[in-house]
């Protein structure tokens, strides 16, 4: 049995404000018992995306009844606003699908309202752990019970546009410490005569704050969900970003006026830190000028440190309100774990998080690249973080915000670190 002790907590990237639930009670799980195959089952299957996607469902679904004929799976899909303002009515009448898409930032909040089965008794039973990873099987623990597995995972990486670099007459990053990543960052711009950047101020991002205390022992929330800082160690951070804000990252004007592209994929720098499956999207708006991308770990802040992790991609849920716990939980497996899941989904769930559906899986060049930096920052990873404290998504939008002001030089350092404890404390508290 896995260990679902998690000795820190942290945050990952939330996508949208928090759903105001209603309190819903939620039941004791039935023991996993054995799965009759001449039962016939009906089950209701949930997720977001496009056409595309729901034909990969379609044919998964058709690959599991070939194992599974009496289970009939009546799979719907929506855009993912229209998904989560679906679950939240869904919700309030203890009326969610058997099997849900479910994403990160939503987990605490449903799994803490009772919404969602404890999947803990189906694990090593009727949905196999071995080709699932320690850190994958914590990834949806919440309040030390499983309510989600994740379909696949991604790190919080580096990217740098090789060709851009070249035809600059600039070296790549080699490494280092932040301090060594800025100088390089100069390096690149003043090589550039002012035509790109080797970057932007990293200071703007949560994640990139997140890592460097995660290196000293930190995180940004414990697990009980209380801050995990104080505003000095904010400040600091902050106030490192400073020279970068001086002239050597692109102006927060020019990131405006690109919008909705971001200053990396419009070609304007030379850089960007974030999670690696934003590669594939980089690539495409790039277009053929642009044919590749280098990615490597982000800059070091304490050597030998367990400051990266693996995050959900997305991930899969059974609710609470099921009739069919077992049939629910071995379409779960097969979603996840199966080789056909593998071969017929590819990455678009991300890198599969299963070995075995990984394995069966057709890489891309892009792919098989961030498959091996993950393979390559394994000694770095540390800890599945918890699940997202509730409002998370609110305050990494306010960080984001504060920081393009410190950047237009419309705020100070202080007032920026003031602004955002105040919101802290509404959401926390409020």
């Amino acid at each position: 049995m896995f260990n679902k002790k998690r000795s820190l907590a942290a945050v990952a990237l939330a996508t949208g404000a928090a759903l105001a639930l209603a309190g819903c009670a939620g039941g004791g799980n039935e023991p996993a018992a054995e799965f009759d195959p001449d039962e016939e089952v009906t089950l209701d299957l949930a997720f977001w995306g496009n056409d595309v996607r729901a034909d990969l469902y379609n044919e998964a679904i058709a690959a599991f009844n070939e194992e599974y004929p009496n289970i009939t799976v009546n799979s719907t899909f929506l855009g993912f606003p229209e998904f989560w303002e679906k679950r939240q009515t869904e919700a309030a009448g203890k009326n969610l699908p058997d099997v849900m898409q479910f994403d990160y930032s939503y987990l605490r909040q449903y799994a803490e309202n009772g919404l969602l089965l404890d999947l803990d008794p189906y694990l090593g039973d009727v949905i196999q752990t071995e080709p699932l990873t320690e850190s994958a099987l914590t990834i949806g623990v919440v309040a030390d019970a499983t309510y989600a597995l994740p379909t696949g995972t991604n790190a919080w990486g580096l990217f740098t546009n090789p060709t851009m670099l070249q035809t600059i007459g600039a070296e790549d990053f080699d490494g280092g410490t932040w301090a060594d990543y800025t100088d390089w960052m100069a390096g690149v711009t003043e090589a550039a005569g002012g035509e790109v950047w080797g970057g932007s101020d990293y200071t703007g991002r949560i994640q990139n704050f997140e890592l460097q205390l995660r290196a000293d022992g930190k995180e940004l929330f414990n697990e009980d969900g209380t801050l995990g800082f104080d505003e000095e160690r904010l400040a600091e951070f902050w106030q490192e970003g400073q020279e970068i804000r001086d002239g050597i990252g692109a102006p927060q004007q020019t990131v405006e006026e690109l919008l909705p592209l971001g200053p990396f994929d419009s070609a304007v720098v030379a850089s960007e830190l974030t999670w690696d499956n934003f590669g594939s999207g980089y690539l495409g708006n790039l277009g053929e000028a642009y044919p590749e991308l280098n990615l490597q770990a982000p800059p070091v802040t304490v050597e030998g440190a367990k400051d990266l992790y693996l995050k959900p991609t997305m991930l899969h849920s059974i609710a609470a309100n099921t009739e069919h716990p077992v049939a629910a939980a071995t379409l779960v497996d097969f979603l996840i774990n199966s080789p056909q899941s593998g071969e017929i989904f590819g990455t678009n769930r991300g890198l599969p998080a299963s070995s075995t559906a990984l394995d069966a899986a057709e890489l891309d060049p892009l792919s098989q690249q961030i498959k091996d930096y993950e393979t390559a920052i394994a000694d770095r990873l540390g800890d599945a973080p918890p699940v997202p404290v509730v409002g998370y998504g609110t305050i990494e939008e306010k960080f984001r915000q504060l920081g393009a002001e410190l950047n237009f030089g419309t705020i100070t350092v202080d007032d920026a670190v003031a602004q955002l404890f105040t919101e802290i404390d509404v959401v926390l508290n409020g």
